[in-house]
């Protein structure tokens, strides 16, 4: 069984056959899904659509995107829900954060404003963090080290080899996801293939990052095998084997997941 350890269910673009969505991951072999929050909005939706399916699970957080609109007391009902949601068996961790300096616009101060604080956050409750990294890998890893978070998984990893060593060496896990399937992605490949495996979890992102056979459609969770089958293609391991590896390093990363049944 498979584990896809970012798929934002809640997404507009799942509202008209979201049942059969999960139901297509759920007979393709996915047996857990992480929905991460992206804002103060969608924090109780999130915790909901997670009881509601079979097999997810959800983080709390405010994405780095998002932060144009939020506002602090938003961190004040971020704080408000952990303590919530502790005692939630399907409540694993903060996220989405991190930081995005490849979409023009946000401010990249009050990016840092949000991401320190929810790393606080994390820190204090000794929870793990999904972090968005695009663009932002050595900056994200900064506040990492500075406010001690040492686990959680940096989503859709797409750094040198250095950069995914130092995220290693800090106890995180690497998010790969249908960017792998792309042959042009020489990078993303050569890190899909020489990484230690136990660093690795799959992800999908849906409904976005695609894979190739997807091409600029919408991204879903049933991917996650095919994509799988990809990425142990090029590490020369039987399908099987990467499923059973990464649902095991998801469990590392995000340690709550054994907290609620599948």
């Amino acid at each position: 069984m498979w584990t896809d350890t970012h798929c934002h269910l809640d997404a507009a673009e799942f509202d008209a056959d979201r049942d059969a969505v999960v139901s297509a991951a759920r007979s393709a072999g996915v047996s857990r899904i992480v929905i991460p929050a992206v804002a103060r909005e969608n924090f109780a939706t999130v915790r909901a659509l997670a009881h509601r399916v079979e097999g997810a699970v959800y983080a709390l957080g405010i994405h780095p995107l998002y932060t144009p609109q939020a506002r602090d007391d938003d961190l004040d009902a971020l704080r408000r829900e952990i303590e919530a949601s502790f005692a939630d068996p399907r409540f694993i961790g903060i996220g989405e954060i991190g930081l995005d300096y490849f979409v023009p616009g946000p401010d990249d101060a009050r990016q840092q404003h949000f991401y320190d604080a929810q790393l606080k956050l994390a820190r204090e409750f000794d929870l793990p963090a999904i972090c968005h990294v695009r663009k932002s890998q050595d900056q994200v890893l900064k506040g990492l080290r500075r406010n001690g978070v040492h686990r959680g998984i940096a989503h859709a990893f797409n750094g040198s080899f250095q950069q995914a060593r130092a995220f290693i060496d800090h106890g995180m896990h690497l998010g790969f996801g249908g960017n792998v399937t792309f042959e042009r992605a020489l990078q993303i490949r050569r890190l899909a293939e020489q990484l230690p495996l136990e660093a690795i979890v799959m992800e999908t992102d849906a409904p976005d990052i695609a894979p190739a056979w997807l091409y600029r459609e919408r991204n879903t969770p049933d991917q996650v095998p095919r994509i799988g089958a990809v990425l142990a293609g090029l590490r020369g391991l039987a399908p099987e084997e990467l499923a059973l590896g990464t649902t095991a390093n998801a469990a590392a990363a995000l340690p709550r997941l054994a907290l609620s049944s599948a």
